[in-house]
């Protein structure tokens, strides 16, 4: 089982890392573990999350993993009070079959984390739009 610890990651420029600290471990199978980063903001209630959940599918033959992220849009109102107005949300779910060999399970995980990693599928989350010809 991950071993839970802080995520590193590059901001949109490539060079400056951004750190999702972890807030909060899976308590159990079907909870989820907590990562926030902590550089945006001033309160928990503006910043980025990161969810990560794991359990077995209903016959126990499968194991899905599901990840969730939020980022807050915080506005001031009229009376000077921070109001979250809307929010930036992307969801991965990866459903490993436990009938295969470990080796072969291990080598879908990491093409789909890389391929959701890519710079192409970045691409297309920040223009909004599906690859073109």
């Amino acid at each position: 089982m991950p071993t839970l610890a802080n995520i590193t990651v590059k901001k949109a420029d490539g060079t400056t890392d951004v750190v999702y600290t972890a807030v909060a471990s899976a308590a159990s199978d079907g909870s989820p573990a907590l990562f926030r980063n902590n550089t945006v903001g001033t309160t928990p209630a503006e910043r980025p999350t990161l969810l990560i959940a794991a359990k077995d599918n209903g016959p126990r033959t499968a194991r899905r993993v599901n990840v969730d992220f939020a980022w807050p849009l915080v506005q001031t109102d009229a009376g000077g009070n921070k109001v979250v107005s809307g929010r930036a949300t992307g969801t991965a779910s990866f459903l490993a079959p436990q009938n295969q060999d470990a080796t072969i399970i291990k080598e879908q995980a990491y093409q789909f984390g890389n391929l959701i990693g890519s710079a192409l599928v970045r691409a297309c989350f920040d223009e909004g739009m599906g690859p073109r010809s």
